[in-house]
């Protein structure tokens, strides 16, 4: 009889935690692919509705200093911190901060869009993307 603690034991669940993993970054990997397409989707119909870009500011991390960048996009959320470019990047647009980015502005870098935004926050408040992306084209974003 083998034991539960043998090597034969430890390799079926090395084996089980890599296909867990592998199918957990396919998972993920779809919904990067399905919030990619929602935001391509977004900047299209902003382009064909007329909707301007217009210049996009950072926020600083503590909240106290707002950035200016070279992004051109249109913001998504009432707080205007997140935002599309007009290349069609989803940005959070929260940065560093300090001196520098005061003289010469903020880099926000381009993250991958969540399919939920908010979802795990600390205020319980989460949307689809693609709700949230509909509000901002019909001009039910709060602005």
């Amino acid at each position: 009889m083998a034991s539960d603690d043998g090597p034969d034991w430890r390799e079926r669940q090395r084996q089980a935690v890599r296909a867990h993993a592998a199918a957990d970054e396919q998972r993920r990997a779809a919904e990067r692919a399905e919030a990619a397409e929602l935001v391509a989707r977004f900047v299209a119909e902003a382009v064909r509705r007329g909707l301007p870009p217009t210049p996009l500011t950072a926020r600083s991390y503590d909240g106290r200093g707002r950035y200016r960048t070279r992004l051109r996009g249109w913001y998504v959320d009432r707080a205007r911190s997140r935002a599309v470019d007009t290349d069609g990047r989803f940005h959070l647009l929260t940065v560093p901060g300090g001196l520098r980015a005061r003289l010469f502005g903020a880099d926000p870098e381009p993250s991958p869009p969540p399919l939920v935004v908010g979802a795990g926050g600390r205020d319980g408040e989460s949307i689809p993307l693609e709700v949230l992306l509909a509000r901002r084209l019909d001009g039910n974003d709060g602005r």
